[in-house]
């Protein structure tokens, strides 16, 4: 087999994040519909510097794999994709992605993305189980994971409350079996 680069796709590379995306990454937190995409905590903007620890946290340990996303063409940082709190004994991890960046979502750089992190998840890390959660109303989300061959394995009822209304959070998850039939990257 012979690999070209290992994180890089035909229109986004995975790189590491550091202390000079800081900025950027802040940018993204005054973005409401970003916020409440990526977290069921209250749409609050962290600062430049609760950015940049979660950044410095993200490059320490062999438990956390943090990558920027980096459009080929222009360098642009659009987002981020994140394997958190692996678990070395099960070889599980948690996945977390978010595009910043409003003009990029919904376009495929996410999607792109995704499988260049699943690769480096099962090919180099020999993961064997990826899970993730989504909110019921992340619609968009919610079909790039079941296009990629994630399975929901679970829901969490009425999980979260916005503007009034409950929502569910699902648990989905995908196998590395399941990501090798799904036509894993070659």
């Amino acid at each position: 087999m012979t690999l070209t680069s290992l994180l890089e796709g035909t229109r986004v590379r995975l790189v590491p994040l550091n202390a000079a995306d800081t900025a950027t990454v802040a940018g993204w937190q005054h973005d409401a519909s970003y916020l409440r995409l990526l977290d069921a905590n209250a749409a609050y903007p962290k600062s430049e510097s609760q950015v940049g620890e979660w950044i410095r946290e993200g490059q320490r340990g062999r438990e956390h794999f943090l990558f920027g996303i980096r459009v080929l063409l222009s360098d642009d940082l659009i987002g981020f994709v994140e394997l958190g709190d692996v678990l070395w004994t099960h070889r599980n991890s948690w996945l977390t992605i978010a595009i910043g960046e409003p003009e990029y979502r919904s376009r495929g750089y996410g999607s792109e993305a995704l499988d260049l992190v699943l690769d480096f998840a099962f090919r180099e890390l020999n993961l064997h189980r990826i899970q993730l959660t989504v909110f019921s109303y992340n619609e968009a989300a919610i079909h790039v994971y079941e296009k990629l061959g994630f399975q929901r394995e679970g829901v969490y009822r009425e999980f979260l409350e916005r503007d009034g209304q409950r929502y569910d959070m699902y648990l989905y998850a995908m196998l590395r079996r399941e990501w090798e039939r799904g036509g894993a990257a070659s």
